[in-house]
């Protein structure tokens, strides 16, 4: 019967709704937290004065004038490493040879990865009018680590609440 119903089009949507939610569930446990408070800081952080920006972020990395502008840049990196697994193999030397883990020397890698972001404030007035990301890390990975150079100055702002519309 149910091959029936699903040929009439009643347990497709249905089917389709499931499939929906499922994919939906799977795609909310990667989200990122970090990077979604790096993407809210670049509207957040505007109208933070110089002062505030200098005490929670730090002294930038390097900074420019143009005219009544000041261009804050700070930059952020991190490296991680795993070791990868010893592979199954061979080892021995003189006598009777022997198997189990490695051959002998450290035969196997790292997994090594790097992220970075540098992050450029645009004062004018001596008031935050923009924020911008760049680096060579892309997405939420650049993201989030532009989430270490605003960690501080977004404990600063308010939390945010959805108001109700009246």
């Amino acid at each position: 019967m149910s091959v029936r119903l699903a040929l009439h089009g009643h347990v497709a949507p249905k089917a389709l709704g499931v499939a929906a939610l499922a994919a939906a569930a799977t795609l909310g446990g990667c989200a990122n937290p970090a990077a979604d408070e790096a993407l809210v800081a670049q509207t957040a952080l505007i109208g933070m004065p110089k002062a505030t920006l200098l005490s929670c972020a730090g002294v930038p990395e390097r900074q420019a004038t143009v005219d009544n502008r000041e261009f804050f840049t700070y930059r952020s990196s991190r490296i991680v490493s795993y070791p990868s697994t010893p592979p199954l193999g061979y080892y021995g030397g003189w006598g009777w040879p022997h198997y189990g883990y490695g051959y002998g020397w450290p035969s196997y890698g790292y997994e090594v990865n790097s992220f970075d972001c540098e992050a450029t404030f645009s004062l004018r007035n001596g008031v935050v009018e923009r924020v911008v990301y760049g680096g060579a890390s892309g997405g939420s990975t650049r993201l989030s680590q532009c989430y270490a150079i605003v960690q501080n100055c977004m404990a600063l702002i308010p939390q945010r609440t959805i108001k109700p519309s009246p």
